[in-house]
This record gives C-alpha cells, sequence and structure tokens, in this order.
C-alpha cells in the first residue's frame, strides 16, 4: 500500500516538474529577443497608455528591449496590417480597442482582416464604462424619465455621436431597441463637438465614454441618466445603471485587447495572458488606469475569443437591422 502511494507521489511530482520545463521553456523563448507593441493610432490615449504599460512591463519581466510602435492610419488598419504580417512567436504584438474587432468587420464593406483567422487573441486588457448623458435644459433626470419622454413624443428627441457606426452611436441604437423608443441620430465628427453641442443644449442626449464626461456631469453641465454596464462603476458609484432602471441588455463598454499574429503558439499566448495580467495586478499600475477612467479586465485567451465572437455577433445584428454604413 505504502509502495502504491509513493509511486503516485513520484509521478505526480514528475508531472509537477514537466509542467515547470515547459513553462519555464516558454518563457525562455520570450525571453530571447526584443517586443514591439503595436499602438494602430497616434501616441495618447488609451490605447498608447495601455501599449506603454505593457511594454514596460515585458520589458523588465523578460530582460529585452519593448519599444512602442505607433502606426497610425486607416481608421487604425496600418497598425493592424502590420501585426497581421509580422512573425508569429510572441514578439510582435497589438494593442487595439475593441471597436476595430467587433464593429468594423461588419460596418465595414471592404474590411481587409478576417479577424478569428488572422489573429490569436491573448487578453482584454482593461476596460471603461460608458454613460448616457442629457443636456441639462432637457428636463430629463432618469433614463425612466427619457423613455417616458420619448414614448409620448416619438422622433422628437435626438442623441449625439462621434459618428456613423462608431461604438457610442451603436450604444444609443441598441438602447432604441431594447427600451422600445424612436431617437434621431445626429452624428458629428469627433467625441468633443458632440460633447459640446450637448452642454450647450443643441442636442439633448449623448451616450459617452465615463471618464472624459465625468467632471463635466459633477460640474453640472451634464445630467447622468444611467450607467450601459451590468454593475454601477466604482469611478462613479452614484449614477445607476440603466438595468436598474428597467432597461436590460444594453451592456456597452470600451475595451481593449491584445492580440498576436495568426498561428502563435498556444503556449505563448497563454503565457503572455498571464504576463499581461500580472503587469495589469501592480497597484501603481492599477492607479494609471483609474486615472483615466479604466479598470484591468484580463481574461484567458478562450474567454476572450468567446467574448469579442459574442460582441461581434451583437453589433452584426443592429447594423444590419438599421442599416448602418460607414462614411
Amino acid at each position: 500500500m505504502n509502495r502504491r502511494i509513493l509511486i503516485a507521489a513520484l509521478i505526480a511530482f514528475a508531472a509537477l516538474g514537466t509542467a515547470h520545463a515547459q513553462t519555464t521553456d516558454v518563457q525562455k523563448q520570450l525571453a530571447a529577443d526584443r517586443f514591439t507593441i503595436v499602438s494602430p493610432f497616434p501616441p495618447g490615449g488609451p490605447v498608447d497608455t495601455l501599449a506603454r504599460i505593457l511594454s514596460d512591463g515585458l520589458a523588465k519581466r523578460y530582460s529585452q528591449p519593448a519599444i512602442v510602435d505607433n502606426v497610425a492610419g486607416a481608421a487604425g488598419n496600418i497598425g493592424i496590417e502590420k501585426v497581421k504580417r509580422a512573425k508569429a512567436d510572441g514578439h510582435t504584438l497589438l494593442v487595439v480597442p475593441a471597436g476595430n474587432l467587433t464593429i468594423n468587420p461588419t460596418l465595414m464593406p471592404n474590411f481587409p482582416f478576417n479577424i478569428e483567422k488572422d489573429f490569436a487573441p491573448v487578453t482584454m486588457l482593461a476596460k471603461a464604462p460608458n454613460v448616457l448623458v442629457a443636456a441639462p435644459n432637457a428636463g430629463i433626470k432618469s433614463a425612466k424619465e427619457l423613455v417616458a419622454m420619448a414614448k409620448a413624443k416619438p422622433g422628437t428627441l435626438s442623441y449625439a455621436s462621434p459618428g456613423v457606426g462608431s461604438g457610442l452611436h451603436l450604444a444609443g441604437e441598441l438602447f432604441k431597441q431594447q427600451a422600445g423608443v424612436d431617437l434621431l441620430h445626429v452624428p458629428y465628427k469627433g467625441t468633443a463637438p458632440a460633447i459640446n453641442d450637448v452642454m450647450g443644449g443643441s442636442v439633448p442626449l449623448m451616450f459617452s465614454n465615463l471618464p472624459g464626461t465625468l467632471p463635466f456631469i459633477r460640474s453640472g453641465k451634464l445630467v447622468a441618466l444611467g450607467i450601459t454596464e451590468a454593475k454601477r462603476s466604482p469611478v462613479a458609484p452614484e449614477i445607476p445603471t440603466l438595468a436598474e432602471q428597467g432597461i436590460q441588455g444594453v451592456n456597452v463598454t470600451s475595451w481593449y485587447g491584445l492580440l498576436a499574429p495568426a498561428g502563435t503558439p498556444p503556449a505563448v499566448v497563454e503565457q503572455l495572458a498571464k504576463d499581461a495580467a500580472a503587469i495589469l495586478a501592480q497597484a501603481d499600475v492599477a492607479e494609471r488606469l483609474k486615472a483615466q477612467g479604466m479598470t484591468e479586465a484580463t481574461m484567458k485567451p478562450a474567454e476572450f475569443a468567446t467574448a469579442m465572437r459574442d460582441e461581434t455577433a451583437v453589433w452584426a445584428r443592429i447594423i444590419k437591422a438599421r442599416n448602418i454604413v460607414a462614411e
């Protein structure tokens, strides 16, 4: 009996040793060359911030240079193309916002990528909540009041967005569908002019990113009607969710993901996901994220792939049902 227990223990120990050796081999492979983190947009903003956080963390973990390469142009597609064509060894990575992965494949008629075939999902990195806001002169204090007003006077209320096909435009279309109301979409060329017109009262409503909008909410220049997440945001816990007010299914979050070229070995992808989670869990990094209104949102590669696939399907239904075409 004791001999059987000893043999079982030795087998388990050997298995653990093999797993450790495999992990060590992957780490050695990653430590063999420099890293390039591609941000497909100009410096500044959340994508660039996350790319630099990762480059700092990977450089320290693997004692290799890790540079951020801002490859802007074509709505992010030039940078995305660079990663698609890179060597699939885990040393060239892409940090990219959700829209490029889950909206553009349906929105753009000639979208040049197949996200599932051209890339290996590593992990979601961070997310930031969105919020439905109203102009102070609109006389709307809650999402419930908005729905009641919109149903009483269908087609008379409008909402601004940064542009046709943007995530915030689609958030409005999803809200219309789930709340059963008719709102007029007013597209702008960017977030800043849209917010300015809502604050000025030219347009009564807008879906916006919470971090950029919060100062205006707290100064009284905008009225927060509801958060588009299942739970209240730790950044502004005083703002109720839309779900709390009876409007279900409007879970629209601004998030950012990490991808590698297709063909990157699964063990390397898994290790990079673990590395990203460890880097983003550091206290000083959490503070950097909080300063931009973001929170860490890492997950396993398979979970990330499923999340992207599910969100792509949601936006595809909205885009096709509303006949939305990219400008």
